[in-house]
Protein backbone atom coordinates (compact mmCIF):
# COMPACT_ATOMS: atom_id res chain seq x y z
CA UNK A 1 0.00 0.00 0.00
CA UNK A 2 1.22 3.27 -1.22
CA UNK A 3 -1.30 5.45 0.25
CA UNK A 4 0.19 8.12 3.09
CA UNK A 5 -1.33 9.35 6.11
CA UNK A 6 -0.79 12.77 4.54
CA UNK A 7 -3.07 11.90 1.42
CA UNK A 8 -6.08 10.90 3.66
CA UNK A 9 -5.93 13.06 6.94
CA UNK A 10 -8.03 16.10 7.42
CA UNK A 11 -5.14 19.01 7.44
CA UNK A 12 -7.77 21.47 8.40
CA UNK A 13 -7.39 20.25 12.02
CA UNK A 14 -8.68 22.56 14.95
CA UNK A 15 -7.35 22.67 18.36
CA UNK A 16 -8.09 23.80 21.70
CA UNK A 17 -5.88 24.22 24.66
CA UNK A 18 -6.06 22.96 28.29
CA UNK A 19 -7.63 25.42 29.91
CA UNK A 20 -10.32 26.22 27.27
CA UNK A 21 -13.79 25.34 28.95
CA UNK A 22 -16.25 21.83 28.28
CA UNK A 23 -18.61 24.51 27.06
CA UNK A 24 -16.21 26.10 24.51
CA UNK A 25 -15.07 22.61 23.30
CA UNK A 26 -19.11 21.66 23.21
CA UNK A 27 -19.84 24.33 21.18
CA UNK A 28 -17.23 23.88 18.93
CA UNK A 29 -17.76 19.74 18.12
CA UNK A 30 -21.26 21.09 17.17
CA UNK A 31 -21.26 23.93 15.19
CA UNK A 32 -18.72 22.41 12.82
CA UNK A 33 -20.09 18.71 13.25
CA UNK A 34 -16.80 16.95 14.36
CA UNK A 35 -16.31 14.16 16.36
CA UNK A 36 -12.80 15.14 18.46
CA UNK A 37 -10.40 18.25 19.14
CA UNK A 38 -6.73 17.56 19.94
CA UNK A 39 -5.28 19.90 22.85
CA UNK A 40 -2.02 21.46 21.69
CA UNK A 41 -0.08 22.58 24.40
CA UNK A 42 2.28 25.65 24.23
CA UNK A 43 4.66 24.69 21.11
CA UNK A 44 2.07 23.34 19.12
CA UNK A 45 2.51 19.95 20.27
CA UNK A 46 -0.03 16.98 21.23
CA UNK A 47 -0.67 17.25 24.85
CA UNK A 48 -4.18 15.26 24.62
CA UNK A 49 -7.24 14.95 23.06
CA UNK A 50 -11.14 15.35 23.29
CA UNK A 51 -13.42 13.07 21.62
CA UNK A 52 -17.34 13.18 22.11
CA UNK A 53 -17.17 10.63 24.28
CA UNK A 54 -15.88 12.38 26.34
CA UNK A 55 -18.68 14.76 26.33
CA UNK A 56 -20.78 12.37 27.54
CA UNK A 57 -19.77 12.97 31.39
CA UNK A 58 -22.44 16.19 31.89
CA UNK A 59 -19.89 18.50 33.16
CA UNK A 60 -20.35 22.09 34.03
CA UNK A 61 -19.73 24.48 31.07
CA UNK A 62 -16.82 26.35 33.29
CA UNK A 63 -14.69 23.10 33.20
CA UNK A 64 -11.16 23.12 32.01
CA UNK A 65 -10.92 20.76 29.57
CA UNK A 66 -7.13 19.36 31.16
CA UNK A 67 -9.78 17.85 33.88
CA UNK A 68 -11.05 15.24 31.74
CA UNK A 69 -9.53 15.02 28.47
CA UNK A 70 -7.59 12.01 27.51
CA UNK A 71 -3.82 12.92 27.46
CA UNK A 72 -2.33 10.07 26.37
CA UNK A 73 -3.11 10.70 22.82
CA UNK A 74 -1.38 8.23 20.02
CA UNK A 75 -0.01 10.43 16.97
CA UNK A 76 1.44 9.22 13.51
CA UNK A 77 4.14 11.14 11.43
CA UNK A 78 2.44 13.03 7.90
CA UNK A 79 4.04 10.91 5.83
CA UNK A 80 3.75 7.33 7.15
CA UNK A 81 1.74 4.72 5.19
CA UNK A 82 -1.28 4.27 6.48
CA UNK A 83 -1.07 0.73 7.63
CA UNK A 84 0.65 2.24 10.65
CA UNK A 85 -2.36 4.50 11.48
CA UNK A 86 -5.11 1.61 10.69
CA UNK A 87 -2.74 -0.98 12.80
CA UNK A 88 -3.02 1.76 16.22
CA UNK A 89 -6.37 1.94 16.07
CA UNK A 90 -7.24 -1.25 16.01
CA UNK A 91 -4.69 -2.61 18.57
CA UNK A 92 -5.76 0.74 20.72
CA UNK A 93 -9.86 0.84 19.75
CA UNK A 94 -9.41 3.95 18.94
CA UNK A 95 -11.17 6.01 16.23
CA UNK A 96 -8.75 9.23 15.66
CA UNK A 97 -4.81 9.46 15.60
CA UNK A 98 -3.08 13.29 15.63
CA UNK A 99 -1.09 13.74 12.53
CA UNK A 100 2.06 15.67 13.40
CA UNK A 101 5.02 16.67 11.14
CA UNK A 102 8.20 17.82 13.76
CA UNK A 103 6.12 17.64 16.84
CA UNK A 104 3.24 19.81 15.78
CA UNK A 105 -0.20 19.11 14.85
CA UNK A 106 -0.94 19.10 10.98
CA UNK A 107 -4.07 17.06 10.74
CA UNK A 108 -6.51 14.37 12.32
CA UNK A 109 -7.39 11.05 10.43
CA UNK A 110 -10.14 8.94 11.80
CA UNK A 111 -11.05 5.54 11.21
CA UNK A 112 -14.04 6.82 8.13
CA UNK A 113 -10.71 8.53 6.53
CA UNK A 114 -9.29 4.75 6.64
CA UNK A 115 -12.55 3.53 5.32
CA UNK A 116 -12.02 5.86 1.94
CA UNK A 117 -9.44 3.56 1.05
CA UNK A 118 -11.58 0.39 0.70
CA UNK A 119 -14.54 2.62 -0.63
CA UNK A 120 -12.46 4.12 -3.57
CA UNK A 121 -10.96 0.73 -4.16
CA UNK A 122 -7.26 2.00 -3.47
CA UNK A 123 -5.93 -0.68 -1.39
CA UNK A 124 -4.11 -3.96 -2.54
CA UNK A 125 -4.89 -7.43 -0.81
CA UNK A 126 -1.73 -8.64 0.34
CA UNK A 127 -2.73 -12.21 -0.42
CA UNK A 128 -5.74 -12.14 -3.01
CA UNK A 129 -7.70 -15.65 -2.55
CA UNK A 130 -7.40 -17.73 -5.78
CA UNK A 131 -10.45 -18.67 -7.35
CA UNK A 132 -11.78 -22.23 -6.34
CA UNK A 133 -11.66 -24.24 -9.21
CA UNK A 134 -14.61 -27.49 -9.47
CA UNK A 135 -13.24 -30.16 -7.72
CA UNK A 136 -12.59 -33.00 -10.20
CA UNK A 137 -12.77 -36.67 -9.47
CA UNK A 138 -10.59 -39.82 -10.13
CA UNK A 139 -12.16 -40.49 -12.86
CA UNK A 140 -11.65 -37.25 -14.80
CA UNK A 141 -8.51 -37.00 -13.81
CA UNK A 142 -7.39 -40.21 -15.43
CA UNK A 143 -9.04 -39.42 -18.51
CA UNK A 144 -7.32 -36.61 -18.96
CA UNK A 145 -4.00 -38.47 -18.24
Amino acid sequence: MNTKIADLMNPRVMTVHPHQTFGHVKKLMQEHNISCLPVAGAEGQPAGIVTATDLLDGHEDGTPISRFMTSKVFTVPAYGDVSLAARIMRKHKIHHVVVTHEQEIVGILSSFDLLQLVEDHRFVMKNAPSTPGKKRGKREQAADA
